[in-house]
């Protein structure tokens, strides 16, 4: 299928606002594309200083990058690891990260440092958003919890969790799952795995590759089943988030045709024009 934009059928009144906590130059994000389009407000959080500066030259304007950690809003213990990707406020399990491959050699800790956390709901930058990325190695269900005023506009949210405690006492994927559904989100489908083999076992000479799935990004949708609080505008967001990034074509039907109910508007005869196009 030929890849189209929603957005050249039907374009929002206001700028979609993505917001990533845990945002990096070291992996393209998923929304990526869509920056480009001039359509989007990013707003990231990196707390070290030096690497949210490189976002913000990256990015420009109008897109924000804050070095806040982002958590409950109550004083922590950042653990420095040997990978800073790997850093997290939850100490790295060794018992249980030295048993599979290549997995406790990025994630030793080297450092611990004391540090303040920000709730999301206590930001004023933040006024509304639509899209959420989140990769904060085991701390997800703590920013969700300290955001949850700002969950209730949100459409879409691509989260990594955990199966295996990678982290001592970190919340796992059924923890963030039960909350999810608990604030109006349904889920959507697996974006990703992470896999590692059990020691000594190394599979096609690759200690990456391995039968043991140990974390994932997960896609949350707000719930579909009630799309009556969600304005016209939001409609919109929500069927190009859909399907610009993951390609969630009978989502963003099911939201057109809500909208063209709504409107009188013809736009599923028209999206369903151009994705036969885009086959043809």
């Amino acid at each position: 299928m030929q890849k189209f934009s929603l957005s050249e059928l039907i374009q929002p009144e206001t700028r979609i606002t993505i917001l990533d906590v845990g945002a990096s130059l070291t992996e393209m994000p998923p929304y990526a594309h869509l920056i480009a389009s001039g359509m989007v407000r990013l707003i990231g959080f990196e707390p070290d200083k030096t690497e949210c500066e490189k976002l913000r030259n990256h990015y420009g304007k109008p897109h924000e990058f804050f070095p806040y950690f982002i958590a409950d809003g109550n004083p922590a213990v950042f653990w420095e690891t040997t990978w800073f990707a790997t850093g997290s406020l939850f100490k790295p399990n060794k018992p249980v990260l030295e048993k599979f491959n290549n997995l406790y050699e990025l994630v030793t800790p080297v450092a611990q440092h004391n540090i303040e956390t920000k709730r999301l709901d206590d930001i004023p930058e933040i006024d509304d958003v639509d899209y959420i990325k989140i990769d904060v190695q085991g701390a997800e269900l703590m920013v969700f919890k300290g955001g949850e005023k700002l969950l209730d506009k949100v459409l879409l949210i691509h989260t990594e969790a955990e199966f295996q405690m990678l982290y001592e006492d970190q919340p796992l994927f059924a923890d963030v799952d039960t909350y999810l559904r608990g604030r109006n989100f349904m889920f959507g489908k697996f974006v990703g795995f992470g896999t590692r083999c059990i020691k000594p076992t190394v599979l096609n000479d690759n200690p990456n590759l391995g039968t043991n799935i140990l974390w994932c990004d997960a896609l949350y949708l707000k719930n579909w089943l009630d799309l009556s609080p969600l304005s016209n505008d939001k409609l919109i967001k929500y069927a190009i988030l859909a399907h610009d990034i993951y390609d969630q074509v009978d989502l963003s039907i099911y939201l057109l045709k809500h909208l063209d109910e709504r409107k009188g508007t013809n736009y599923l005869r028209d999206y369903r024009k151009m994705l036969e196009k885009s086959l043809s």
